[in-house]
C-alpha cells in the first residue's frame, strides 16, 4: 500500500535511522522508531512519551544494546529510510485500527507511536507498562483526524440506536462524537487494548453478528446489560482507588501501590471495549432504585482492616459483574477481566497478611539463629541466655539430627521462649513447627512453597521466606509471606554461598518493599552501620552471636545498636 508521511513523521525516521541494534543498521525497528520519535521533541507522540517519563536514557535502560548508527544513512525528505520486518507490524497495525477509506494513508507521529504501542511485542508491552494507555491514544488520533467511533449492537438494523455524544462527559478518552451511521467504524475488544489478533481487520464472527436482524426488544436488552457495565465498573475503579490511596498514604507501600495502579490501568483500558458514549446513554443514577437501599453495616467503619476488605469486596464483585455481561456484549474480553479478579484476591491477602505481619513483627529487630548445639543442656544454656538478652527472635536451623532428637530440641526451645518477648521460629519444618508449637516456620527458594507451609501451619502461624533478588521479594509478598529474610549481605561463617546480593539489594528492598524484612547472612557489629544506611533496620545474625564468648553480651550490643 502507498504510504505519505507528515514532515514531522519523515523527521522522526530520519533520526531514529541513526540508531541500530547489532553491529550493522540493517532497516527501521520498533526501538529505534521509538527513539527517533523523542528526538522530534515538537511532534504530539514526543509529548505523550514525556509525559509518561519516558525519554531516551529511559529507553536506553531497558534496551542498552542501542547504539549510535556508525554511518546514518542519508534520508530523502520526501521518503523515509528502510524498515526492517520487525517495523511491518507497525502499519499492519495502524491499518487494523484506522478508517483510510479511499485515500493513501498519510502517518502522522501518533499514528507511529499508535502501531509501536499495539500487539505483545517488547516495545508495546513496555509502553503499556509504562503507563501508556493505547485506547486514549487511539480515540484522540481518532477525534483529531476525523474517524469517529461507535458501538453497534449484535445484529444491528437500520433502526439501531445510536448513542448521542455528551459533551465534555469523556474528557480522558478523547471520544466527542459518534456518527449514527452503520458505515461507521466499530472497534473490536482487541483493537481496544492494542492487542491484534490473526484476522484483525478483516470480517469476524462478530461483524457478521452486526449484520443480523436485532429486535427492538432486544436492543433494550442490550442497554441494559450496558447499564449494569456501567455502574460496575465505576464502583470496581472507585473501589480500586480507595484501597490504592490506603496503600499509598496509609502503608507508604511502592510496591503494593503499583500493583493496584496496574489493575485500575489494565481494568480501564479493557472497559474501554464498552464506549463510554454508550455507558452514558445507558446511566440512570437519578432512577436507580438502588442509591436507596442500604444495608445497615454499609455506612460504617470499624477498623482499617473493615475499610480495606468492604472495598476488595466491592471491586471483586463488580468485576464479576462486568465479566459477565461481557460473556453476553463482548465474549473475547470476558476472561481478561475474569483473570483481573483473581489478581485482586491475591492482592487482598497479600495486603491484610503484610498488615498484621507488621503489626505482630513491630517490635522485631534482631533476629538470632541457633543450631542444636551438641546437648540438650548447651542449647538450653544458649537460648536462656538470648531471652533473656532481649532478642525478639530465635531460630533453630539444625541439618544433623533425627527427626526425634531434633523434635525434642525444637520443644526444648519453645518451652524457653514460651511467654516472653521472643517469638520462635523453626526452620525448614512446618511438620515440626506444629508439633513443638513454634510461632512459625522459615522457608528457603527451594523448600516448601508459602502455599504448602500454610497448609500445615495454618494461618495464626508465621510464615517466613528467603529471598535474594527483588523479584524473589515481590513474589514473597504475593504469595502471602509474612516475612522475608534478604541476602546473603557478606560471607557468613556459618552459611557458603556462591554469590551474594549485597547491599544494593538491600535498597531495593527497602525502597519498595515494607513487608518486615530481615537482612542476613555476615552481619556482625563492625558492619552493621552500612547495612542500616539501606534502609533496613532489622538484621538476622547467626555466627557474630552465638560463636562469640559471651552470646547473650553480644546480642545486646546489636539490640543496642539497632536501638531496641
Amino acid at each position: 500500500m502507498e504510504r505519505e508521511f507528515t514532515p514531522g513523521a519523515l523527521r522522526a525516521l530520519a533520526a531514529a535511522a541513526t540508531w541500530q541494534l547489532g553491529e550493522t543498521f540493517d532497516g527501521l525497528r520498533p526501538v529505534t522508531i521509538l527513539m527517533g520519535l523523542l528526538a522530534e521533541p515538537e511532534c504530539r507522540a514526543a509529548a505523550v512519551l514525556r509525559s509518561l517519563g519516558i525519554e531516551e536514557a529511559t529507553v536506553l535502560g531497558r534496551w542498552p544494546e542501542l547504539r549510535r548508527s556508525s554511518r546514518p544513512p542519508v534520508v530523502p525528505l520526501d521518503a523515509p529510510p528502510a524498515f526492517h520486518a520487525e517495523a511491518d507490524f507497525i502499519f499492519q497495525a495502524v491499518d487494523a485500527y484506522m478508517d483510510w477509506g479511499d485515500w493513501p494513508p498519510i502517518i502522522s507521529t501518533e499514528h507511529l507511536l499508535l502501531g509501536l504501542a499495539a500487539g505483545n511485542q517488547a516495545v508495546a508491552v513496555w509502553l503499556r507498562e509504562m503507563g501508556l494507555n493505547f485506547s486514549e491514544l487511539l480515540d484522540q488520533i481518532l477525534e483529531r483526524y476525523g474517524t469517529a467511533v461507535t458501538w453497534r449492537s449484535p445484529d444491528l438494523t437500520s433502526e439501531s440506536v445510536t448513542a448521542e455524544p455528551v459533551k465534555g462527559a469523556d474528557q480522558d478518552l478523547g471520544l466527542s462524537q459518534v456518527e449514527d451511521s452503520a458505515s461507521s467504524v466499530t472497534q473490536s475488544a482487541d483493537k481496544r487494548s492494542g492487542e491484534i489478533k490473526p484476522g484483525a481487520g478483516s470480517e469476524s464472527s462478530a461483524e457478521v453478528r452486526h449484520g443480523h436482524t436485532m429486535s427492538k426488544p432486544a436492543l433494550a436488552a442490550e442497554m441494559r446489560l450496558f447499564r449494569i457495565v456501567d455502574a460496575a465498573t465505576n464502583r470496581s475503579l472507585e473501589g480500586l482507588r480507595v484501597i490504592e490511596d490506603y496503600a499509598r498514604f496509609a502503608l507508604d507501600d511502592p510496591f503494593l501501590v503499583k500493583e493496584i495502579k496496574t489493575i485500575r490501568h489494565e481494568l480501564a483500558q479493557i472497559a474501554s471495549a464498552f464506549p463510554m458514549p454508550v455507558r452514558l446513554a445507558a446511566r440512570e443514577t437519578q432512577y436507580d432504585v438502588g442509591t436507596e437501599i442500604k444495608a445497615s453495616d454499609e455506612l460504617q467503619r470499624l477498623s482499617e482492616g473493615d475499610l480495606l476488605d468492604a472495598n476488595f469486596s466491592r471491586v471483586q464483585e463488580a468485576i464479576r459483574s462486568i465479566e459477565e455481561c461481557a460473556k453476553l456484549l463482548v465474549p473475547e474480553i470476558a476472561f481478561s477481566v475474569e483473570q483481573l479478579r483473581y489478581r485482586c484476591y491475591t492482592l487482598q491477602r497479600a495486603m491484610r497478611i503484610g498488615e498484621r505481619a507488621s503489626e505482630r513483627l513491630s517490635h522485631a529487630r534482631l533476629y538470632v539463629l541457633v543450631d542444636a548445639r551438641s546437648s540438650e543442656g548447651d542449647l538450653r544454656d544458649l537460648v536462656a541466655s538470648l531471652v533473656g538478652a532481649g532478642v525478639h527472635i530465635i531460630q533453630l536451623r539444625e541439618k544433623r539430627l533425627r527427626d526425634r532428637e531434633l523434635l525434642a530440641r525444637a520443644r526444648l526451645v519453645r518451652d524457653l521462649t514460651r511467654g516472653t518477648g521472643t517469638l520462635f521460629i523453626m526452620n525448614d519444618r512446618p511438620d515440626l513447627a506444629v508439633l513443638s508449637g513454634a510461632d512459625g516456620v522459615h522457608i528457603g527458594q527451594e523448600e516448601l512453597t508459602v502455599k504448602d507451609a500454610r497448609l500445615i501451619v495454618g494461618a495464626e502461624a508465621l510464615v517466613g521466606v528467603s529471598t535474594h533478588n527483588i523479584e524473589q521479594a515481590r513474589q514473597a509478598v504475593l504469595d502471602g509471606a509474612d516475612y522475608i529474610g534478604c541476602g546473603p549481605t557478606f560471607p557468613s561463617t556459618t552459611k557458603d554461598f556462591s554469590e551474594f546480593a549485597g547491599l544494593d539489594y538491600l535498597r531495593q528492598v527497602a525502597q519498595e518493599i515494607r513487608l518486615p524484612a530481615f537482612a542476613i547472612g555476615g552481619i556482625n557489629e563492625e558492619n552493621l552501620e552500612s547495612v542500616l544506611a539501606t534502609g533496613i533496620q532489622r538484621v538476622a545474625v547467626s555466627g557474630s552471636v552465638i560463636q562469640s564468648a559471651n552470646p547473650a553480651e553480644a546480642a545486646r550490643r546489636l539490640l543496642a545498636r539497632l536501638g531496641s
